[in-house]
This record gives C-alpha cells, sequence and structure tokens, in this order.
C-alpha cells in the first residue's frame, strides 16, 4: 500500500513542479517586460514587447522543452526519492543544484535552437521565482505529511529480524520522529525470550518463523538489526526477504567503529571499507582550514580588541594575580599545549587545578569572572593559539591530560579526536554540549564533525556560534 502511495505522491509531484515552472515563467515574463505600458502588457500575446524578445506566445512555447528538462533533472537529483527520513536542507540544497542545471539546460538548448531573443535577466528572474515557489510547496507538503503521519496516517509497517544495539538505537530513533510515520511490529530474534520488549517493541518470535510470517502479514520494510556475533545469518536471511519481494534495509551493529558515512573504494569488484575517513589528512584541505584559521583569527582579533583591552582593565582591577591564565591541554596528535584563557579565578595551586572541575557557585570564580565565562568572553585569547597553530578557529574542544587518560579508557573512540587541530569553538559547542554536559554527546558531535568535515560545515559553526554559542548557561 505504500508503494502505491509514494507512486501516486510522485505522480501529483511531478504535476505540481510541472505547474509551478510554468507559473513561474509567465510571472517572470510580466515582470521582466513591466516597463512596457499596460496597453502593452495587454496586447503582448500579439505583438511582444517593442518586438524585440519576442511575443508571449513563443516564450510560451519553450515550455514544451523546459519542463521535460527541469523534471529529468529533479529525478536526477533524487527528489522523487522518498523522504521520511531526509533533511529538509538537504532537499532544498538539491532543488537549488537541479534548477541550476536545469537553467544550463535551458540556456544551452536556446543557444543551439538560435532562440537569441530571449532576455538575460527574463531566465534570471524565473530561476528566482521557479526556485523559491519550489521550496516553499515542498516545504509545505513535507509539513502536511508529517501532520499526518504523527496521527497515524501513512504509516510504513516495519519488522526487525535480530535483538542488538543496532536494534535499541534504531528503536529510539523512530520514537523520537512520530513524523517519519513508521510503526514496527515487533522482533524476530533467537536468543531473547518472546515477550520480552524494549520501549514497548516486543520480541514476537523466533527468525526461523520468518518465511510464515511474511506470507501471513504485508510488511512495508524489514530492518536486519542482527548482532555482530549472528552475521553468519544474514545471507540466508536477505534470501528469505528477496524472495517474498518486500524492501529490506539492513543496520549495522558496528557502527561504534566504523563511521556513519564510511569510505569505501571498489578493489576489481571487491567492495573495502576505509574504517575512519578523516577529510583533514588530505593537505589541500589542512591547507585551506589553515587558510581559513589566519585570516579569521586575525580579523576576530582586530574587531574584538576594544572589548579584550576592556576585559584587561576590569580583571587587573578587580582581582589580584596575572591577566592572562594557561592551562595545559591535548591537542593535535595528542600534542601538549598551552591554552589561554582570561583568568576568570583567583589564583590556585596548579597541582590542584589540574584535577579538578569547575560546579556551580565555584568560590574560586570571581564576580567579573562568572560573567566572562557565561559570555565565553574569556574564551578570546584563543586567538592566539590559532595565530600560533596550537587550535584551530573550529574544531573539538581541547581537555586538559588529567581527563584525557581517564575518557580514554571509558569513552569509547574518544582519542579519535585528537587527529584535527582542537577548536576554539565547534560542533558540539553550537549545539548545547558545553561545560557541564554529557561527554559522550560531546564525543559523538566532534566525531560527526571529524568525519564530515567541509569549509561549508566550518562557516556554518561559525555563524551558529554568534546565534547560540557565546551565551553558555552550563559555564559555572
Amino acid at each position: 500500500m505504500i508503494k502505491d502511495n509514494q507512486k501516486l505522491l510522485n505522480f501529483f509531484h511531478i504535476l505540481i513542479d510541472a505547474a509551478i515552472i510554468v507559473f513561474a515563467f509567465s510571472i517572470a515574463y510580466h515582470l521582466r517586460f513591466n516597463e512596457e505600458t499596460s496597453y502593452l502588457l495587454i496586447n503582448n500575446i500579439i505583438e511582444g514587447p517593442r518586438g524585440v524578445f519576442g511575443k508571449y506566445v513563443e516564450y510560451m512555447r519553450l515550455l514544451i522543452l523546459i519542463v521535460p528538462l527541469y523534471i529529468f533533472s529533479y529525478y536526477f537529483f533524487n527528489l522523487y526519492n522518498p523522504k521520511r527520513m531526509k533533511n529538509r536542507r538537504t532537499e532544498i540544497f538539491n532543488l537549488l543544484k537541479a534548477n541550476v542545471v536545469g537553467i544550463l539546460y535551458c540556456t544551452s538548448a536556446l543557444y543551439f535552437n538560435n532562440q537569441t531573443r530571449v532576455a538575460r535577466l527574463f531566465i534570471i528572474i524565473f530561476f528566482i521565482i521557479n526556485f523559491l515557489s519550489d521550496s516553499i510547496v515542498r516545504l509545505i507538503i513535507s509539513f502536511i505529511l508529517k501532520f499526518f503521519r504523527k496521527r497515524g496516517f501513512n504509516k510504513k509497517h516495519v519488522l526487525l529480524i535480530g535483538y542488538s544495539r543496532a536494534t535499541e538505537n534504531y528503536i529510539d530513533r523512530i520514537l523520537a520522529h512520530p513524523e517519519w510515520g513508521y510503526k514496527i511490529h515487533g522482533i524476530l530474534d533467537n536468543r531473547r525470550k518472546i515477550g520480552k520488549n524494549y520501549r514497548g517493541v516486543y520480541v514476537i518470535g523466533k527468525i526461523n518463523g520468518l518465511p510464515n510470517l511474511l506470507e501471513e502479514n504485508t510488511f512495508d520494510e524489514i530492518v536486519i538489526t542482527l548482532g555482530i556475533s549472528e552475521y553468519e545469518n544474514l545471507e540466508r536471511i536477505v534470501t528469505v526477504t528477496e524472495k517474498s519481494g518486500v524492501h529490506t534495509k539492513f543496520v549495522p551493529d558496528y557502527n561504534n567503529i566504523i563511521p556513519t558515512r564510511p569510505y569505501t573504494e571498489d578493489l576489481d569488484g571487491l567492495p573495502v571499507i576505509h574504517v575512519r575517513n578523516i577529510p583533514l589528512t588530505s593537505s589541500f584541505n589542512r591547507f585551506f582550514k589553515r587558510a581559513l584559521d589566519l585570516f579569521g583569527a586575525t580579523i576576530a582579533l582586530i574587531l574584538f580588541s576594544v572589548p579584550m583591552l576592556i576585559v584587561s582593565i576590569i580583571i587587573k582591577a578587580t582581582s589580584p594575580g596575572p591577566l592572562i591564565f594557561k592551562q595545559t591541554r591535548i591537542g593535535l596528535h595528542n600534542g601538549e599545549f598551552e591554552m589561554y584563557k582570561f583568568r576568570s579565578m583567583s589564583v590556585q595551586d596548579k597541582k590542584t587545578e589540574k584535577k579538578a572541575w569547575t560546579v556551580e557557585n565555584d568560590s574560586r570564580i570571581t564576580p567579573f569572572g562568572k560573567f566572562i565565562r557565561r559570555t565565553s568572553l574569556d574564551e578570546l585569547p584563543q586567538l592566539i593559539n590559532v595565530l600560533k597553530g596550537d587550535m584551530s578557529l573550529v574544531g573539538p574542544r581541547p581537555e586538559r591530560p588529567f581527563f584525557v587518560d581517564i575518557f580514554k579508557e571509558e569513552v569509547p573512540r574518544y582519542m579519535i579526536k585528537h587527529q584535527v587541530r582542537p577548536g576554539l569553538t565547534g560542533w558540539a559547542q553550537v549545539n548545547g554540549y558545553r561545560g557541564d554536559t554529557s561527554i559522550r554527546m560531546r564525543i559523538d558531535c566532534d566525531l560527526y564533525y571529524i568525519e564530515n568535515w567541509t569549509m561549508g560545515l566550518d562557516m556554518k559553526i561559525i555563524v551558529l556560534t554568534f546565534f547560540r554559542g557565546f551565551i553558555n548557561k552550563n559555564a559555572y
């Protein structure tokens, strides 16, 4: 049933996209030539605007060529694929790419057909209107579908095969997103007792009973979530599900080893998965990231020079001791460096300080120190660390050696964060994981950043820092 619904939805999507293209094309024509008199606007169907760029009818005939090209471009960029779990920003970005390609198609076709009278400004206006209109319509459709899925309509019915960490992680995410519209009917597992449940999802039988269950029920998806020790059964299970014709997915139980987006290569037909793909191991990527660091840190020092001067004066006037607090942290390739901060505490014994967390209402923090910690002004001297090469503008936050020794034993994959330069801000910080927050969640964010790094992601984090990162409610 879901397959039929998806086909119907795609059909309507194509019709809507075609209508939007026609609408944008017509509006762009009138906006481009609205300097004409109202008489010409009424009669341009016959005469065309001053006879220079062609008649309205001539333009509209071009849609016979343009609409199929655009629909093909949308299809090529996966805009008609199921979108239950997809990020809307990704869809809008794909729509932008499809529109850019569509304009290139159209311009080329017009050129080779000697259609030289089409105004360039008209094409730009059409591009903008079409992209914005389609984006708005898609967001509205997405909102409507989410609304109905939350209320139990258009559900996808799912059966899980195997009970493992992957099973629990999958259930957690499905239950956290009712707008995706998934209903899990149960789990088949050979090692767990029938009736065992996780968050209301029960083990309903053994894996051997899968063929009979598929004959008696119409599931939309089978999701294989076997434990890694049971992978010897994987081929047999896939054979059964493929014979039944039901769509099958596989959730690996080694996501604590393999990254979310593994890098694979084809070794003469043999797929090879790289355990860790770190974009910043590329010299090209490192060069451009370092160039951004040098440029950004220099500009930031200029912009924040006056606030830093004011903070310096207040610190010296309100509390005895040095202006800058230096603390040993672990950075790139597990190397130690001295990280700089404006001093926000009274002077204390270094041996004690190395092993102590800052707690709420900490008596060591000065009154002004509490303010600069809350507003992250104490972090500004780390721009010097960025210029020196100890740190980057964006990256995982560095930790003290004492705590690194603890976390590397307690937190899986903790030490991977040291394969890139630590940052003044990072993906964890803009997502709220600063100060007294979950170490594991911070590491998950750090690993996501390390494995998915792009210059665009760095720029996004820098922008988000201005909106989310400076005020820190967890800074004590």
